[in-house]
C-alpha cells in the first residue's frame, strides 16, 4: 500500500475539440505528471468527465493510459456508480494490465442507508481482482458514509485498503484515524486541506490540481510526510488562490483552462459541463505566472 503514500492526480480527460477523446492530450498529461514527481495516477475518477463517456471510450482511454504510463507510475482505475451489480460487472470485466486497484465512489443519487453503502461494497470487495479505495463525496453523492460504515468494511475486508475522503469533516477523519485498522490508508479528497489531513495522519491525497502543477503540489505533500510541516506551510499558502479559482466554475473546467494555458491539453469539457469564462480563465493565467516566479 505504500504505492498510494503521496500524491496521486485525478487524471482529466482531454477533448478535441469537436468533443472526441484527445489522445495526444492524454499523452501530453501523463508525461508532464510523470516528470513532476506524481507518486500515482487515478484514471477517469470524477475529474475524468465519466458520467459523460461511454464503455468502449473508457476502455480505450484505461488501456491507452497504461501504455503510456509504461508502469513508471502506480494506476488507479476510476470504476463506480449507483447500480451495484453493474458496477461489479464493469469491475469483473475490467481488463486490469498495469493497474493495481480500482477507485469506487460510494452511490450516489440513490441515498441508501449505511447498511445499504456497506452491503453495495462488500459486493464489490467479494467480486474485484483489484483492491478497493473508497470514495465518500457527500457533495456529489448527497449520501454521507460515515465514519463506522468506512471503518467497519476496512476491519471486515482486507482488499478494501483505503478511502479517499471529501466530506470536509474533521470530526469524520479524527474518528477514522481514531477506528481504522493499523495498514488501512486515508486519503484526502480535497486539495485545499490536504497539509493539515497529512498532520493528521492521512497518507497522502488525490488531487486535481496536480494536473496542473505536479511539481509544487507533490513536493508540499512530501515535506508533509516527512513531518517538515514549517517548509510545507509557506507551499501550500501559496497553492490557495490557484486552487479556489480551479474550482471556481466547477471542475475540471478551471483546470483545463490551466492546461491549455500550460499547452498540455486544450480546455474543451463535455455538456452539460462548458468551459471557464474568460475572466476566470484569465485570473487562471495571471496566477500561474505568478506561481512559476516561485519556483
Amino acid at each position: 500500500m505504500n504505492k498510494f503514500q503521496g500524491t496521486g492526480v485525478a487524471l482529466v480527460t482531454p477533448f478535441n475539440t469537436d468533443g472526441s477523446v484527445d489522445y495526444n492530450g492524454l499523452k501530453n498529461l501523463i508525461n508532464h505528471l510523470v516528470e513532476g514527481g506524481i507518486d500515482y495516477l487515478v484514471s477517469l475518477g470524477t475529474t475524468g468527465e465519466t458520467a459523460t463517456m461511454t464503455k468502449e471510450e473508457k476502455k480505450k482511454v484505461w488501456a491507452y493510459t497504461a501504455e503510456i504510463n509504461n508502469n513508471r507510475l502506480p494506476l488507479v482505475a476510476g470504476i463506480g456508480g449507483n447500480n451495484t451489480l453493474a458496477v461489479a460487472d464493469d469491475i469483473k470485466n475490467f481488463e486490469n494490465n498495469g493497474y493495481s486497484a480500482i477507485l469506487s465512489v460510494s452511490p450516489y443519487y440513490n441515498k441508501p442507508s449505511q447498511e445499504g453503502i456497506y452491503q453495495h461494497y462488500k459486493y464489490l470487495a467479494e467480486v474485484s481482482p483489484l483492491d478497493i479505495i473508497l470514495y465518500n463525496v457527500p457533495g456529489r453523492t448527497m449520501s454521507n458514509m460515515t465514519p463506522d460504515t468506512t471503518c467497519r468494511l476496512a476491519h471486515d475486508f482486507k482488499n478494501i485498503i483505503a478511502t479517499k475522503e471529501a466530506s470536509g469533516s474533521f470530526d469524520q477523519f479524527n474518528q477514522i484515524m481514531r477506528d481504522k485498522p493499523a495498514d488501512f490508508l486515508l486519503i484526502s479528497g480535497d486539495d485545499p486541506i490536504t497539509l493539515p489531513m497529512i498532520a493528521l495522519g492521512a497518507s497522502g491525497i488525490i488531487s486535481v490540481v496536480g494536473n496542473a502543477l505536479p511539481r509544487q503540489f507533490s513536493d508540499m505533500v512530501r515535506q508533509c510526510l516527512e513531518g517538515d510541516f514549517k517548509a510545507a506551510t509557506p507551499a501550500h499558502l501559496s497553492l490557495v488562490e490557484f486552487t479556489r479559482l480551479a474550482f471556481a466554475e466547477g471542475n475540471p473546467a478551471g483546470i483545463k483552462a490551466a492546461l491549455k494555458h500550460l499547452s498540455i491539453c486544450g480546455d474543451t469539457v463535455r455538456l452539460p459541463l462548458v468551459k471557464a469564462s474568460s475572466g476566470l480563465e484569465q485570473s487562471i493565467i495571471k496566477e500561474i505566472e505568478k506561481l512559476s516566479q516561485l519556483v
